[in-house]
Parts: C-alpha cells; structure tokens; sequence
C-alpha cells in the first residue's frame, strides 16, 4: 500500500498530448513500483463538484481527489469520465492516473466562503480515494479534516483497505459532524475476483477493514454492486457474500445488478470474451443496443433472491444515495445540525445516476 523508499521519477511531459494542453499539469510521473502507470499531478481549481439531483435542494456534493483508478475494475461505471481529457475508458483509465494534489487546500477555501451550506459531501462515488496512489499522495487526511472543521457532513464508500489508515481521524471527525462509511465488496470467489478486479485488495482484506471501521465505532456498510449476472448471482455465492459480510461486522447491504453504460460496455465485454466466452451471447442478449441496464425481469428475478438470503442472515439493506449513487448520509437533508453517527435503514433502490455527473 506505501511507496516507502520511492521517489517519483523523471518528467514525462510528452506522455499525453491532451493532459500537455491543460494549464493546471504540474508534471506527469512515474515510479518503479507502479510500472506501466503514470501520475499526472495538477493543481485543482475546485474541490466540490455539484451533482444535479432531482429536487432543487438540498443539492448533492461529491470530492474526487483522483481520476482514474488502479483498481482496475472490468465493470467500472466511471470509466467513460477519462475520455473528457482525450483519454480512453479502457488501459489509460487504470494506467493514467490524474491527482489533483492540492485538492485539500483548495477545498479549505471553498468550504469558507459564507454561501457554503455545510451539505453532505460524498467521497468514493466516481474514482476510488483510497486507491493505492493514496498512499504515496495522502490527500484524504487534508480532505477529512477540512470537512470535520467546516462542519461538514461527509461519507466515503471505497474498496481500499487504507481505509484504515484514517480511522483515527474519522473518529475525530465523527465528535463534531456525521460520518457513514461503505466498503464495496461486490465478488467473493478469490480467482474471479483477482481476474475482473485485478488492482484491488483481495475480498478478505476488505472483510477485514469492515471488522476494523465496526471495531472503531462507525457502522459500515457493504456494497454488493455489481452482482454479475451468470458469475455471482448464484444463491451459494450471494449466500456466501452476505454471510461472510454480516460475520465481519457490516451492518447492512446494498446491491444491484451490473450495468454497462457507454464506453464500459465493450471494454467489459472484451475482459468477458477473454475470461467466459461462454457467456458472452448471454451478455450480448441482456445489454442489446444501447440498454445498459439488465433487463427488468432480471432484476425482479434477483430482488427474488436476494430478498431471502438477507432475510436468512438477519441482515438489512440500504439504498445508495439517490443522487450520488454513494454512501446515503445520516445527516438530516438541508440541515447544520452535528449529529453522533447513527444509521437508519432505507427500504428502497435507486440506480447509480450518469457518471459524468459525478466528475
């Protein structure tokens, strides 16, 4: 997880014509423990991004130290955001790294101005801020702090297991504002796991950083999204997955079926007929054209059976937030009240929105 004893390397300047044209690049860089990544370090010129929701307000915010993610997920739904800087969803996605590494003093400043509304801010619903660059860069102390301080209600939801690095500090934080953490553990077979996720922590490391986060105090809960049709929607693997999630502490469930919007699907599609050719007509059939959702048979199909397993396990379930399609606050909707973390449960699902709105 640490990149202790590296120095990041010489300039690569040239490495992406489109990142050269942006004024705010402050270098492009390698390290000998990230072969084939590159890291592109640039000033922000803000941290809050404003996600239009469905009613006027309370509005919706999201932080996204990062662009681009070394996990590497086959399925990942933020892929398509990389092609607005003249990169593509796929390799240069998990291999082009952007990191906004001022983020946290820029986000101070935002958070001073007299018009910020102390309105829940997400973190983890595009890119994951605990990816493995985290380490080296440490970003998200500076981040937590600042929207401790401000009096900021925020949630993370992430697959990264230095998640627990910062536990102390959300510990603080949680004395003065809500705070909900999630960890997203969609695959519970190890050599799947390894194959369709290749840059995560392994399912058992996570399993783990939810025992730590129930240890510290938080509740946490797990992100069962995606379940991959055909792959992990067999009851012995949903029975599996939400058994070893409630064994680890977790204290309620979110799950979905996949989806594959623009840009992901063929680059999805490209890992299946490599890994499972056998399922690709299956796949071809459900995510036709331009639909990107499972068909509604399907998820009626699977909200059958997963709805008794949850049950059988005593375990609960949760909606993501509407708007971000992260981690839904405790803290009430267009409210400065401080509350001690707390959860209540929400019966009901939302699909994660557009993720060019989380960018």
């Amino acid at each position: 997880m640490r990149w202790s004893g590296q120095e990041l390397g010489v300039d690569q300047s040239d490495a992406l014509p489109g990142l050269a044209r942006l004024n705010n690049l402050v270098r492009s860089v390698q390290t000998p423990e990230f072969a084939g990544m590159t890291f592109h370090e640039v000033l922000a010129k803000s941290a809050l991004n404003h996600v239009p929701g469905q009613s006027a307000m309370p509005f919706a915010w999201t932080i996204n130290p990062y662009r681009g993610c070394s996990h590497a997920c086959a399925y990942c739904f933020a892929r398509p955001t990389h092609e607005y800087l003249d990169l593509d969803a796929g390799d240069d996605f998990d291999r082009q790294i952007i990191v906004k590494v001022n983020v946290a003093e820029v986000l101070r400043k935002e958070l001073a101005k007299p018009s910020w509304r102390h309105e829940h801010v997400a973190l983890g619903t595009n890119t994951d801020p605990y990816q493995r660059a985290e380490g080296r860069y440490a970003l998200m102390p500076g981040i937590i702090e600042a929207l401790a301080a401000s009096g900021t209600p925020l949630s993370i939801l992430t697959k990264g297991t230095l998640l627990r690095r910062d536990l102390p500090l959300l510990t603080d934080a949680a004395q003065h504002v809500p705070v909900d953490l999630a960890m997203s553990i969609a695959v519970y077979d190890h050599d799947l796991q390894q194959s369709v996720e290749p840059g995560t922590p392994s399912t058992k490391a996570r399993l783990q950083t939810v025992t730590a986060v129930r240890e510290a105090g938080f509740d946490c809960g797990v992100f069962l999204m995606p379940i991959l049709p055909y792959l992990t929607d067999t009851r012995a693997h949903l029975d599996d997955a939400i058994g070893r999630a409630k064994a680890a502490g977790a204290t309620h469930v979110t799950w979905a079926a996949l989806h594959l919007r623009g840009s992901v699907k063929p680059w999805f599609m490209q890992w299946l007929e490599r890994e499972h050719p056998d399922l690709v007509p299956k796949y071809r059939s459900m995510y036709y054209g331009r639909n990107a959702y499972a068909p509604k048979a399907y998820r009626a199909w699977l909200a059958e059976r997963v709805r008794p397993i949850l049950r059988s396990h005593g375990m609960g379930t949760r909606a993501p937030d509407p708007t971000t399609g992260g981690v839904r606050s405790s803290a009430p909707r267009g409210s400065r009240e401080q509350l001690a973390p707390g959860r209540q449960p929400v019966p009901t699902f939302a699909p994660p929105p557009d993720p060019s709105a989380l960018f």
